[in-house]
């Protein structure tokens, strides 16, 4: 068991999306996110993010008893607290949110000032084999973006982008990467030009991605010895997809 702080964690907001039918996301549909993701910087207050079913209940004369099953999904709204930033691109966008009504995608990477991150050697195969000197630490699921050092990396990842761990190949210093959890490993087929790699990883399960809708904003008010923050209501309008 790893406790993980809340402290360094970011969150991001992306680009105006369409709901989906069936109002369920996946890891694709956030793909073309990867070059979009703007951090609202400034958080100071994270609001509790998770579905919960609404309660159906029926009761029986007979048992003298009331019994209750889960019915449809809802997630609460999301309330978040920022320092004002005017300046800050996330959050302009936020703020845009709000005033629009659409529903926008989100990130959020819990305790990202916990992430592991260290130089790794890269080889040039079919799947590519990812080295981390001394131990990585890493299970099969943890999202790592590679970061090359003046220069590109091997042909077949690019930088910036998020990779997942593979089980297979997974040992203390070494593992594959895939572009989907549990997908088919990647292959490089050249060296990069990058004098050196970085890899940084989060661990399983601390980065959530919906589809949501921001809300309202509100100013707190207080004594003379009070800051001035800004309280931004956002409300997922899908599933919460967990990394």
């Amino acid at each position: 068991m790893v406790l993980q702080s809340v402290g360094g964690s970011k969150i991001y907001i992306g680009t105006r999306v369409a709901l989906p039918a069936d109002l369920t996301v996946d890891l694709t549909d956030f793909a073309a996110q990867e070059t979009e993701w703007l951090q609202i910087k400034g958080w100071t207050n994270a609001g509790a993010l998770g579905d919960a079913s609404e309660a159906i209940t029926q009761n029986f004369i007979d048992a003298d008893r009331t019994v209750t099953i889960g019915g449809t999904k809802n997630s609460a709204e999301q309330q978040n607290v920022f320092s004002p930033i005017p300046n800050d691109p996330g959050q302009k966008r936020l703020k845009e949110a709000v005033d629009s009504c659409a529903n926008y995608a989100f990130k959020i990477e819990w305790g990202a000032g916990c992430l592991t991150q260290g130089p790794v050697a890269i080889s040039v195969a079919s799947p590519a084999v990812i080295t981390w000197p001394g131990g990585h630490g890493l299970e099969a699921g943890s999202p790592v973006v590679f970061t090359p050092g003046s220069g590109t990396l091997p042909t077949g990842l690019t930088a910036g982008t998020v990779y997942y761990v593979l089980p297979t190949g997974l040992t203390a210093k070494t593992f594959q990467v895939s572009a989907t959890p549990g997908g088919s490993a990647i292959a490089t087929t050249a060296a990069g030009t990058a004098t050196s790699i970085t890899a940084a990883a989060q661990p399983v399960g601390m980065t959530d991605l919906f589809y949501g809708i921001a809300l309202s904003k509100s100013k707190n008010g207080g004594e003379a010895n009070t800051a001035q923050m800004a309280t931004h209501s956002i409300k997922p309008n899908t599933n919460i997809v967990e990394v």
